[in-house]
């Protein structure tokens, strides 16, 4: 996954007159920054700098904070079923604004128009979630555990929470957090990725006009100065963080230390085994959509392969080869009626292109064989941030280019005698985040379901990323705490539980008694 937190760019003032800057949204409104510090937001496609965002002061998050702080009492005494209301029509709104949501993901990260209306989609999909917190919320319920007492249990909310979110989703990994924490009854403070932040202000723009009150989501941008200042805040009785495994990290430790509740996750190198029973056209389809889709910037891209068998590996490379050779490589804007859409977009930034670019060079150095050099591809001309998709052989577990996350159109193939061999090679690897195995055999399938060490697990599905009504984490150094994020995992994550225990005075008649109750 991306890192959050590191500015790209930052200079004391903007330039130009006509680069836009992007506000903070605090108590309901846009606020413009006063830090006179700014981050610079890139189009990926033409390598311009088209905005620039504040990077907040303390007193800016201090405001934030307090805006939210004041909007708990009331917000979280609301019945739950006016808040689900709320989220109903937010759900309205954005489904209805959902290609202007895309085109601007577009326009800020880089990827096509119709991957960033999928990223739109499932983002929706959590809202739809959160809708349904009436029954999420529902406790539990004994009657008579004693003579005359009755027990029952009910979720309340936390309080003030925060979300630390990465580049690669700026609309959906929000909405994997804050719309489920306000239907539970917190409040929120958004510390959206500084490279790509526009998304998270139309979203709360949204959210206005669905009926939320003031306070209640508040969107501040920012670098380590700002996460740190969330880490550290006494009111913050959460964060959600999405991002690199030493970000992670840090925010699980930093966090935890500050008596907060955390959920951290960070990077994945996530593999496909592919066996010799499998179709291997349709093994090389998916290949080809997991490693390169959105240029390799996900955190379920499948960046190795794992192929059992020298025939299985030989049949393969060629197939996803002749597959690469057809990639449409362009700025990916919602096309023209009958004009074919690009394949992929541009990287994020160009320091990001640079790091990934390195990493192809460093393969060659370890003595991967490139098949497909994707630095060599016909790419758009300009200053845009492309690469074209590179395809490694021979990729060796003592690599770097096999241990590390690229995050980028990158994918390698390692070549195994057998399934035992490629089971091991998941389960010794650092990250444990998502995985797949194509097969036609279910005993294959079933045991690798059983015994791979993965949060998330595909039979010939690619990327295996659950719906909003499961829950989305990794194992290993994927994930950093004790819950995974959206889903029924999100619900217990963003309240806490309390149980009552009752008993009424008609029922009391035994006077003092010092012992341990047993209610039997």
């Amino acid at each position: 996954m991306s890192t959050a937190t590191t500015p790209l760019a930052s200079s004391s003032a903007p330039t130009s007159t006509s680069i836009r800057e992007i506000t903070h949204w605090i108590n309901g409104a846009p606020v413009k920054g006063q830090s006179g510090r700014f981050s610079d937001v890139f189009n990926p496609a033409t390598g311009q700098v088209q905005a620039r965002v504040p990077l907040a002061t303390d007193a800016e998050l201090e405001a934030a904070v307090q805006s939210a702080a004041a909007a708990f009492p009331s917000w979280s005494s609301l019945p739950p079923l006016r808040r689900a209301r709320v989220m109903f029509r937010f759900r309205e709104i954005f489904e209805s604004r959902i290609d202007e949501v895309a085109a601007l993901i577009n326009r800020e990260h880089g990827k096509v128009f119709s991957d960033a209306k999928g990223e739109a989609t499932r983002g929706l999909e959590n809202i739809e979630f959160a809708t349904g917190i009436t029954q999420l919320l529902k406790g539990e319920f004994t009657e008579q555990v004693g003579t005359g007492v009755d027990s029952w249990s009910m979720r309340q909310p936390l309080g003030v929470v925060a979300g630390i979110t990465p580049f690669n989703f700026p609309a959906m990994v929000p909405l994997w957090m804050f719309p489920l924490a306000l239907a539970c009854g917190n409040t929120f403070i958004l510390k959206p990725s500084e490279r790509d932040p526009s998304s998270s202000i139309l979203l709360a723009e949204m959210l206005k006009e669905a009926g939320l009150p003031d306070g209640v989501l508040n969107v501040v941008h920012g670098d380590k100065t700002a996460v740190d200042a969330i880490l550290a805040h006494p009111q913050i009785q959460a964060v959600s963080f999405v991002g690199s495994t030493p970000i992670a990290e840090y925010v699980y430790a930093e966090g935890t230390k500050h008596g907060k509740r955390v959920q951290a996750l960070g990077g994945a190198k996530n593999h496909m085994i592919v066996m010799p029973d499998a179709d291997l056209d349709q093994a090389a389809d998916a290949l080809t959509g997991a490693a390169f889709g959105s240029a390799g910037e996900r955190c379920m891209a499948i960046s190795i392969a794992v192929a059992v068998g020298s025939q299985t590996a030989d049949t393969l490379v060629e197939k996803i080869e002749s597959r690469i050779a057809d990639l449409r490589i362009g700025d990916g804007a919602r096309p023209e009626v009958g004009t074919p859409e690009a394949d992929l977009g541009p990287l994020v930034t160009k320091v990001h292109l640079e790091k990934v670019s390195s990493y192809v060079e460093l393969g060659t150095q370890e003595g991967a064989e490139l098949v497909v050099d994707g630095r060599k591809a016909a790419l758009p001309r300009g200053e845009g941030f492309f690469l074209g998709a590179c395809l490694f052989d021979h990729v060796k577990p003592e690599m770097r280019i096999y241990k590390e996350e690229i995050f980028g159109p990158v994918l390698g193939v390692v070549r195994v005698n057998n399934f035992e061999t490629a089971l091991q090679l998941i389960n010794d690897h650092e990250f444990g985040n998502g995985t797949s195995l194509f097969t036609r055999d279910g005993d294959t399938a079933r045991d690798f379901t059983r015994r791979v060490q993965a949060g998330m697990v595909g039979i010939n599905i690619p990327i295996p990323v659950p719906m909003a009504f499961h829950s989305f984490g990794g194992w290993k150094r994927s994930l950093f705490g004790d819950h995974s994020i959206y889903g029924p995992e999100g619900v217990r994550f963003y309240t806490r539980i309390k149980t009552v225990t009752a008993r009424w005075p008609t029922g009391i008649r035994t006077g003092v008694d010092t012992t341990m109750p047993t209610l039997g």
